[in-house]
């Protein structure tokens, strides 16, 4: 069972995650609401299992429309170390989710939300589990490399031949990425940090992977074209 995160950033519509990437929430079985996330449950088509946050976005009237279902409400202080997404994965991973699923985690108008969103992927609570942010225009996932016994990760990445696939280092002594099924092939090099090399790759078949010797890389995959 994965879990569905909704944060409170910009979310897509049911419609276009569904057209962007079919069957992605195929493994959701929980959904934790972080904060203002619980807005998107309506529109998403889904239905909120605990919410956590401290409240400050949030509509007053849609936390006591929870409350009144009988929808936990596990509230923090405002001066938390966590954000409101960091405490729903963790509020998820302990309900027994095997991965999570993030949407909402992108856009707004809080950059800095969203690039902790983007961080949150390198939680030592996700290690080895599956973790991504999905929107229409992305989905990004972490490899962090190497595994609990040192060897290399292999991540595999299904979907259309013609999506682009980005591999962007998310720190230095990223080594070892050897590719299959991507265009522009890569055989046990490094990508460092600064230059651009591993931006655009095009998937060539439904099923592709990625190797990663040491390091932390981010995959970003897009749709050729856009979902209206």
């Amino acid at each position: 069972m994965d879990a569905l995160i909704l944060a409170d950033g910009d979310a897509s519509s049911r419609h276009a995650l569904d057209a962007a990437w079919p069957g992605w929430d195929d493994a959701i079985g929980l959904v934790v609401a972080a904060d203002g996330g619980a807005r998107h449950a309506e529109s998403l088509g889904v239905t909120i299992d605990v919410w956590v946050g401290d409240g400050d976005s949030t509509d007053p009237a849609l936390l006591d429309a929870l409350a009144a279902r009988g929808i936990p409400l596990e509230r923090s202080r405002p001066d938390k170390d966590e954000s409101d997404t960091e405490l729903a994965v963790l509020a998820a991973l302990h309900r027994g989710a095997g991965g999570v699923v993030i949407v909402g985690a992108l856009g707004g108008a809080r950059i800095d939300h969203s690039l902790a969103n983007i961080g949150l992927l390198a939680l030592p609570a996700l290690a080895g589990r599956p973790a991504a942010l999905v929107d229409a225009g992305a989905r990004i996932s972490l490899i962090q490399a190497p595994d609990q016994n040192g060897g290399p990760v292999v991540r595999t990445l299904s979907g259309r031949a013609g999506d682009i696939v980005s591999l962007l280092p998310a720190g230095p002594g990223v080594v070892g990425v050897t590719t299959d099924g991507l265009a522009y092939r890569l055989r046990d090099e490094a990508l460092p940090e600064g230059p651009a090399r591993g931006l655009s790759n095009i998937r060539t078949a439904e099923s592709a992977s990625v190797t990663v010797r040491r390091g932390l890389l981010l995959i970003v995959e897009s749709p050729a074209r856009l979902p209206a």
